[in-house]
């Protein structure tokens, strides 16, 4: 069952490029849990293209890097910062050929590191990129006092 989630860092000064609801530029991810997953579904356009109807691998590695990002707010309850991310392109991401899926999933946390597997999938959900992507967390505390976490972890969704 999908749990539709709330940006709750979004006010009028928040111009993040992957989920700021305001930037005419950026992507303007939304999300969702769905069991151990948290996802997203994004349409390209040519204005994201490396080569002719390729979705640029950077943009490829922002929405892998956002999904993460989000896994950890959500399953991890807490902010963070990426530490490290390593992605393997494995298919040629079309940019005309409908809803691409992004989905994160948390492997494993160790101390103040959040190990997070991330996965992009075309519109035929054939796998065409992945990630692990590690976020230093910061504490509860550090979350809410200074990146607008919410106290309450229910404050995330819709």
């Amino acid at each position: 069952m999908k749990k539709y989630i709330k940006n709750v860092f979004a006010d009028e000064d928040y111009n993040c490029f992957a989920c700021g609801p305001h930037n005419p530029i950026g992507l303007r991810l939304q999300f969702y849990e769905e069991d151990e997953y948290v996802k997203t579904e994004w349409e390209p356009s040519k204005n994201f293209e490396g080569y002719p109807t390729c979705v640029h691998g950077g943009i490829q590695a922002v929405l892998l890097d956002e999904i993460a990002a989000w896994t950890l707010y959500i399953k991890g309850q807490r902010a963070g910062v990426t530490s490290r991310m390593s992605v393997r392109y494995c298919k040629k991401l079309d940019s005309d050929q409908g809803t691409i899926t992004a989905e994160g999933k948390i492997k494993k946390i160790l101390y103040d590191f959040c190990y997070i597997d991330a996965c992009l999938y075309n519109a035929k959900h054939e796998l065409c990129a992945k990630a692990e992507v590690i976020y230093y967390m910061f504490s509860k505390e550090e979350s809410m006092e200074k990146y607008r976490f919410p106290v309450r972890q229910e404050d995330f969704y819709l």
